[in-house]
């Protein structure tokens, strides 16, 4: 295999899109002939003061990139992080203070050297050069784009249509974001599926500003525990980097057969094939293991399953559970999901869906020995398989796919 392809095969792993991918090629074959590292920027707002594993998607991305020997920047947002990104919002968000921005940022810088390595990474924040800016500049700058342009962003073009206000301070955040890029020359940007109209408005202003456009590599949003939503610590289903490895541990097993190949995917360099070839007990242990060991070290990364281990070890299931329950194809849905809610009232052990609701909201399933609260979750049910499902306190079942 050629060094090209060797640093291609890493730099693709997991991601969505590539702007463009005959350029990428195009770079990395100067890069190597030239002996001269791409430089390649993510950039992070501090709006909260914990990452947690979403955040980290991009984060092992760059260090794909520096274990490669590229340039890697991780750029902090102070500047665009007092305006806000709109991405996503249905509404202006609410300004943080330079003082709180600037708390959170100190965080950062802590939390990443876990993954990347300091020593051959640049920190940036976007105010060394967006607060001397004149307003002189800033005109100059705003007139590389247009209101049309701005609104054909589906949460701007949505918000126009449904007569919602959008600040003009919003319309600068793309702006500011693709100017980061002229600053820092960036060969390559990485940004989430969401970030893609703020990711091009960077190429377009260093073709305006007389530079090479940049790369864009799209990564995917990583859902959170209950295998749904984007992770968020808003909704409850994240997984922060400075959780407790014992509470990291217990959270990384609760996440379904199916997020954690997804997990596996995005959050490592673990081989696929062999993971999939696995027991998925064996490999979600093995995969949580391994990021508490990256956040809390080794030792603490084997004391989290140990104590796993011991705590599942000791709990009693019976022998002879009230209820064994035998799935067919047409209680599944596509890609061999049920949901809690019925998978609980599938039992017969509670009377009703609203009851097995009330049950699962109320904490009192557990799957597998894990504590359920999520009404919304879903199983993954994988051939070969058999679930525990502890139903109230003494009510007990076991659920298999028929030939597993």
């Amino acid at each position: 295999m050629s060094e090209l392809s060797r640093q291609l095969d890493l730099i693709l792993r997991g991601v969505v899109e590539v702007i463009q991918r005959a350029e990428l090629e195009s770079k990395l074959t100067r890069s190597l002939k030239e002996n001269r590292p791409l430089r390649v920027k993510a950039g992070f707002d501090p709006t909260a003061p914990d990452l947690h594993l979403g955040h980290t998607v991009l984060i092992h991305k760059l260090k794909h990139f520096q274990e490669l020997g590229h340039q890697v920047i991780f750029l902090i947002g102070d500047f665009t992080g007092m305006i806000g990104d709109p991405t996503g919002q249905s509404e202006t968000r609410v300004a943080l203070s330079k003082e709180k921005v600037l708390e959170n940022a100190k965080t950062y810088e802590r939390q990443i050297f876990k993954i990347l390595d300091p020593a051959k990474t640049l920190v940036e924040f976007n105010s060394r050069w967006m607060s001397t800016m004149t307003a002189e500049g800033l005109i100059h700058l705003s007139a590389h784009s247009s209101v049309a342009r701005m609104l054909e962003r589906d949460d701007f073009h949505k918000r126009y249509h449904e007569q919602k206000p959008i600040s003009i301070h919003e319309f600068m955040y793309p702006l500011v974001q693709g100017y980061d890029s002229v600053a820092l020359k960036s060969d390559v940007e990485l940004g989430g599926t969401d970030q893609k109209f703020n990711l091009l408005m960077g190429r377009e202003l260093q073709r305006d500003y007389g530079q090479e456009p940049q790369v864009v590599i799209t990564m995917p949003l990583l859902e959170g525990t209950d295998g749904v939503k984007k992770m968020s610590k808003s909704v409850g289903n994240y997984i922060a980097l400075e959780d407790s490895p014992n509470e990291m541990f217990g959270k990384l097993m609760s996440i379904s057969d199916l997020l954690m190949l997804r997990y596996y995917e995005l959050l490592t360099t673990e081989d696929l094939a062999g993971v999939k070839a696995a027991h998925p007990m064996e490999a979600k242990q093995a995969l949580a293991a391994l990021i508490v060991a990256r956040y809390h070290g080794a030792e603490a990364g084997q004391q989290a399953k140990a104590a796993f281990q011991q705590k599942f070890s000791e709990r009693e299931f019976p022998a002879e559970p009230d209820v064994r329950l035998t799935l067919t194809q047409a209680d599944l849905r596509e890609g061999q999901t049920i949901s809690l809610v019925d998978l609980v009232a599938k039992t017969g052990l509670v009377p009703s869906k609203s009851e097995a609701r009330r049950l699962i909201i109320q904490g009192g399933l557990e799957v597998d020995e894990l504590k359920q609260g999520d009404a919304t979750a879903v199983v993954s049910i994988v051939t070969g398989r058999v679930y525990r499902l502890k139903i109230g306190r003494r009510k007990f079942a076991l659920v298999e796919l028929p030939g597993s």
